[in-house]
């Protein structure tokens, strides 16, 4: 491992918005191929290779256009929003209660693009009058992992403790399983060892030694650990042990999977990290295009080589046209997570 010298606010603020960034642009380049076969894809969109319009045929984002961001982006900036109106917490009663405001405006927009399945039953007990203490705990999907980058922009990974609090804080509601921790701890730490100085793949490597350290809260799962998975992903990810672009992509497949479960599209997003991590651009084309949940894939992958390689990592004229069609703004973000960071 390398030794770092601590960052200072600018330096800061520039990887908080590689992050942000990368997760959007991920997001955004996943947004017309999510739950498609990845030979769908290749038939609907040939190589990918830039931000593409949503076929007609598009399960859940049809006819969205180029540059449209899903629902990780979405929560991930109503994560921001509540880190900074929490001074660095998030309470969980207000956690839930705008995801199901959010929930609520996204249908009235008339998008299929709904809360996912752990999600969508933690807070479905909360409108019934669920204690929120009690809801999460068959949450072992992917939606705490992809929401969670903005925990890792607001704290340091010098802190293990401290950031494995505020990890908890943001998935338990929805996500309070042992699956659920791991895999938004996983990407938190990644992104904040990011942050730190770490590159891309000192930032995968001490991520992994960090979150097996960790106590995680949460219900049992039978699922397979999240952790163990992202190792065994990262083995063949190395272009010495599988120097095979295509071969590489159809173990992660058919070995690891790429589905909404958390022990697959995390170490998926890792495998895909680490192997494109001096290509970052590339490395979102890859998840795009792998099939499965890869909005989800691309984002967590976006945001973790983002914070390590900072903004430039991306072609602008990508990013400008996700915060220009979103709507978004995320210089702001940036700085406010920053500074709360520096606290």
């Amino acid at each position: 491992m390398t030794t770092t010298e601590a960052p200072n606010q600018t330096q800061l603020e520039r990887r908080a918005l590689g992050a942000l960034r990368g997760l959007s642009l991920g997001d955004a380049l996943g947004m017309p191929t999510q739950s498609m076969s990845h030979t769908a894809i290749a038939d609907a969109y040939g190589t990918i290779t830039g931000l593409n319009d949503a076929i007609a045929e598009q399960p859940i984002a049809p006819n969205m256009a180029a540059g449209w961001v899903t629902d990780d982006t979405e929560q991930a900036l109503i994560v921001a929003q509540l880190i900074g109106d929490g001074n660095g917490h998030i309470d969980p009663h207000d956690f839930a209660e705008r995801l199901l405001a959010w929930e609520d405006d996204i249908k009235a927009r008339g998008s299929l693009d709904l809360l996912g399945p752990s999600t969508k039953l933690a807070l479905d007990q909360v409108r019934h009058g669920a204690d929120i203490s009690t809801t999460g705990k068959t949450g072992t999907t992917n939606g705490a992992a992809m929401r969670v980058t903005p925990v890792g922009i607001a704290n340091p990974s010098t802190d293990p403790a401290l950031l494995a609090e505020r990890i908890h804080e943001s998935c338990r509601v929805t996500h309070n399983t042992t699956p659920g921790f791991q895999s938004a701890a996983l990407i938190a730490t990644a992104v904040s060892l990011g942050m730190d100085g770490r590159n891309a793949h000192e930032a995968l490597t001490m991520a992994l030694d960090m979150v097996e350290e960790m106590d995680a809260p949460g219900a049992w799962s039978p699922k397979a650990n999240v952790v163990t998975r992202a190792r065994l992903a990262l083995k063949y990810a190395d272009h010495s042990v599988e120097p095979d672009e295509t071969h590489f992509l159809n173990r992660l497949r058919a070995e690891c999977g790429t589905s909404v479960e958390s022990n697959e599209s995390v170490a998926a997003a890792f495998a895909l990290a680490w192997r494109h991590a001096d290509q970052p651009i590339q490395a979102l084309f890859s998840a795009a295009a792998i099939g499965g949940d890869t909005d989800t894939i691309a984002a967590m992958t976006g945001g973790m080589l983002g914070a390590a390689a900072g903004p430039d990592a991306f072609p602008t004229e990508l990013t400008d046209q996700v915060a220009r069609v979103s709507g978004i703004s995320l210089e702001p973000v940036a700085h406010t997570l920053v500074k709360l960071r520096l606290k």
